[in-house]
């Protein structure tokens, strides 16, 4: 089957081009706040659970299993789908659709979140736990002052792959309209039936945003190394 490519709908070296080009890049503004947003969210409430897991108490444990198995086996797709159509029905919340992709981001990646900061604060010393408590440390100032920073250095690598999966799975809040980088693709392709060329750049969009994104976590992790090394 031949094909008649039409590069020129998306090059930046034709008036057209360049504002089908334009048109796409307004996609990127929406995509990073949504993933920022819920990140942040996610992280905090990833905390909250990770640590409900090392109070003796046996509902806290409970509800730190149940959240993390229940949001890590439930799909993205279908987890937005529910929170933007099914809220509103079941429990009356009725949310715009960045709020919904914000909520629904952060509930799938909270579970993520848990078990990684799980394993980061599992792999501090056990002496060091005793140092604080004979230092007179509570366990909350334990966790607080020696546990919690120390982890979080060890942690950060897989919490930039956990950023870097954010972007890529924010795609999917095109689902309810949400107007990010493929939604804008999406409605390009609808005017322009190019849809080769059109998701061709989208795809280059999306490997220099998370290229930038890798590098940047890189950096944070040298600037972190080196401060240790600094302190050690």
């Amino acid at each position: 089957m031949d094909y008649s490519w039409a590069w020129y709908e998306v090059s930046p070296f034709s008036a057209q081009g360049q504002r089908n080009l334009s048109f796409m890049l307004e996609g990127l503004l929406p995509t990073l706040s949504v993933s920022l947003a819920a990140f942040g969210v996610s992280i905090a409430l990833g905390l909250v659970i990770a640590l409900l897991g090392f109070i003796p108490w046996k509902p806290a444990k409970i509800l730190n299993r149940v959240w993390v198995e229940l949001f890590r086996s439930i799909p993205f797709l279908v987890m937005i789908l529910w929170v933007y159509y099914g809220l509103p029905i079941s429990i009356g919340i009725d949310l715009n659709i960045f709020s919904a992709a914000v909520v629904a981001l952060a509930l799938t990646d909270s579970a993520f979140e848990a078990e990684i900061f799980r394993g980061g604060i599992q792999s501090i010393g056990k002496d060091q736990l005793e140092t604080a408590r004979s230092l007179g440390l509570t366990p909350g100032q334990t966790m607080v002052s020696v546990v919690l920073p120390q982890a979080i250095r060890r942690i950060l690598p897989p919490l930039g792959n956990q950023f870097v999966y954010m972007l890529k799975i924010s795609s999917l809040a095109s689902v309810i309209g949400f107007a990010e980088l493929t939604r804008k693709a999406n409605e390009l392709t609808l005017i322009k039936y190019r849809p080769l060329e059109i998701y061709t750049v989208l795809i280059l969009e999306y490997l220099a945003l998370i290229l930038l994104a890798s590098w940047l976590v890189r950096r944070l992790e040298a600037r972190l190394g080196s401060s240790q090394e600094g302190h050690g």
